[in-house]
């Protein structure tokens, strides 16, 4: 029997990472369409549904934030809102033939990220991910806030508790990503039906009014209407324009998520995105119509949204579904998010500037890790606002703004290279879009720098940053694994197997079974602290061991601290350190109780003892699992 002196061990080098960069992300099989897999992607409506929400919630916000700088000059002022309007759809028609021909020239997602990745360079695309990354997480929040705002404004009890209600709705909505987004986009139709329905409705019926038929649901609030009628300056416009275009987010989602459509992906995405654009830019134009038809004005407390639908349904049932649709599809419009971001950071983790694990896919097609990371920042973003839409409102649109340009102008770059018949006119349009976008950009950050979109500014190359900064770990781990070249032949090397034991039972048995069946060489160690229960532990532990006599050395390993981590790799590190060719192998025997909620009674001493090993030294960490079935006791 070997005894050993071990004092208190000091930390060493750390272990090899267990990420491969640059190599394949795990998923759930080979690139393509699978048939087996594709019950779990998307048709073009379903896709409509899980992608379309933030879009379409969007005709909730967007013209009150052009009515709401207009009033500013007045009466005047209002009268420029379909005009203004006007100009937001043109340059939503931009946008959706753009995106159609980035659905077409990259299939595997990724929207401005994949074009500027191409076309603009690696610093850019980076800048186009952190725009969409800000985009997305912000809509979650945005999303959440203002559904649970109209919800508390109908119901005014429940406005102390709007934290917890923007919490739970997160919690509800990340729940049914977690199942996949197809059960996702099931769950979203009908709200999304609904609401469409309900403001087509409220357009046709409105066209057919002279006049309101109500306006109760602005009786008795003050109006925000400026005294100033004359001035309507280019600035004003232009602002007025910047603002409208919050309806434009969620109109990049679609290209960023090609690869969740059922083959043919690019055509299901394609149709989605027309269908998309299509419906949104009906509902702006034809609520713009309405604001004119019934001189309507911004009034404090009242959405824009519920004063048209008094005035054209009147303030009855059908006032109050509209309202009620508005409340769920904005509390839903998250899902956007969820459908599009996890498919981006897959794409970053796959370049190797995110961690591998958001490459990882659950059963269903689903980027938990993705999904899980978006709900914890969108938590955190509430709690910190206070459940506050207009604490989020001015950082929502930049991200968007940015992403839009640096797509718009990637796709000019592929169009002059490509050069495909009629590939002039394209550039074109694309070049018109990046100049729009990119003035948007301006004004909105110029705007709204001190209502928070600073942080904004300050966010976005931070995200760079940490995509820079895991990039080049990636790649020194890569040239220390040596990736890309071809290795030395094996060769063998003598093996020792170290085998951590406290007592003798089964465990202690099919420990030793494995370690012989492992290595060269197995030395069985305990740890002891001089104490004298410890002392008579130990002196039954060898008694019973002299009794066994498994052939296997017992090393008593003697520590100052009552702990096993440590002993045990300053004996690994002591192996080496006298046999600098050995391969060490620890392996440590843990129970697996049949009962999930057993587990509660395990001390985790495997856990301490891996951690201990794997920090300290560069032995290989073997944990083997002894399942215990009903019938056997407990050790």
């Amino acid at each position: 029997m070997t005894v050993l002196n071990t004092p208190p061990g000091s930390a060493g080098p750390s272990g090899p990472s267990d990420e491969v960069p640059g190599a394949p992300g795990p998923t759930d099989g080979a690139p393509g369409p699978r048939p087996a897999g594709d019950r779990h992607r998307l048709t073009a409506l379903q896709g409509l549904a899980a992608l379309s929400l933030d879009a379409m919630a969007s005709v909730a916000y967007g013209p009150e934030a052009i009515v709401l700088v207009l009033a500013t000059a007045g009466g005047v002022g209002l009268g420029f809102t379909l005009p203004v309007t006007l100009a937001i759809a043109a340059l939503l028609a931009v946008l959706v033939a753009s995106y159609r021909q980035v659905i077409a020239a990259f299939p595997n997602g990724g929207g401005s990220y994949a074009v500027a990745r191409t076309h603009l360079g690696r610093r850019t695309s980076l800048v186009a991910a952190a725009s969409l990354i800000l985009d997305y997480v912000l809509n979650v929040a945005v999303s959440v806030t203002a559904g649970v705002a109209a919800l508390t404004s109908a119901f005014p009890a429940l406005y102390d508790d709007r934290i917890v209600l923007c919490l739970g709705v997160l919690v509800l909505v990340t729940a049914v990503n977690l199942r996949g987004i197809v059960d996702s986009a099931r769950a979203f139709v009908v709200p999304t039906a609904v609401f469409v329905g309900s403001i087509l409705t409220m357009i046709v019926v409105g066209l057919f009014r002279d006049a309101p038929v109500s306006t109760e649901a602005a009786a008795g609030h003050a109006s925000v209407l400026g005294e100033n009628t004359t001035t309507v300056g280019a600035l004003l416009l232009i602002k007025a324009f910047a603002s409208g275009c919050s309806a434009l987010t969620g109109v990049e989602a679609v290209a960023n998520a090609v690869p969740s459509f059922r083959a043919p992906a690019a055509q299901r995405a394609r149709r989605t995105e027309a269908a998309l654009g299509g419906l949104l830019g009906v509902m702006l134009i034809g609520l713009a119509v309405l604001i004119g038809r019934f001189h309507l004005q911004p009034v404090e407390g009242v959405t824009v949204l519920a004063q048209l639908a008094d005035a054209s349904l009147g303030h009855n049932w059908a006032f109050y579904v509209v309202q009620f649709a508005t409340v769920v599809l904005l509390a839903l419009a998250a899902n956007t998010s969820f459908g599009g971001l996890p498919v981006l950071m897959s794409l970053l983790a796959r370049d190797n500037y995110l961690p591998h694990v958001f490459r990882l896919k659950a059963d269903r097609e689903v980027h938990r890790h993705g999904v899980l990371a978006l709900a914890a920042v969108a938590a955190l973003l509430l709690v910190l606002s206070g459940g506050d839409t207009n604490t989020l409102v001015p950082l929502f649109a930049i991200g968007v703004f940015v992403g839009f340009t640096i797509c718009q102008t990637g796709m000019v770059i592929h169009w002059r290279t490509e050069r495909s018949p009629g590939w002039r006119g394209r550039a074109a349009l694309n070049g018109a879009g990046a100049v729009l976008t990119g003035v948007g950009a301006v004004v909105v950050t110029a705007t709204k720098f001190t209502e928070g979109a600073w942080l904004i500014v300050v966010a976005l190359p931070a995200l760079v940053l940490i995509f820079e900064r895991v990039h080049r770990a990636y790649g020194r781990i890569g040239e220390r694994l040596g990736l890309g070249r071809v290795p030395e032949a094996p060769h063998r090397e003598r093996s020792l197997v170290v085998v951590p034991v406290s007592h003798l039972s089964k465990l202690t048995v099919e420990a030793l079974n494995a370690a012989v069946s492992l290595g060269d060489e197995v030395r069985a160690v305990t740890v002891t602290h001089g104490d004298a229960e410890d002392r008579a532990a130990l002196r039954e532990l060898r008694r019973d061991w002299e009794r066994w006599n498994p052939g296997v050395d017992l090393v008593e390993l003697h520590s100052e601290h009552r702990t096993v981590g440590r002993p045990v790799s300053e004996y690994v590190r002591r192996v080496y350190k006298y046999h600098p060719g050995t391969r060490v192998t620890v392996l440590i025997p843990e129970v697996e109780p049949d009962r999930l909620w057993q587990r509660l009674l395990q001390n985790q001493r495997g856990a301490v003892l891996a951690h201990a090993v794997r920090r300290d030294t560069d032995a290989v960490i073997c944990r083997l699992r002894f399942r215990l079935s009903d019938s056997d006791p407990l050790p």
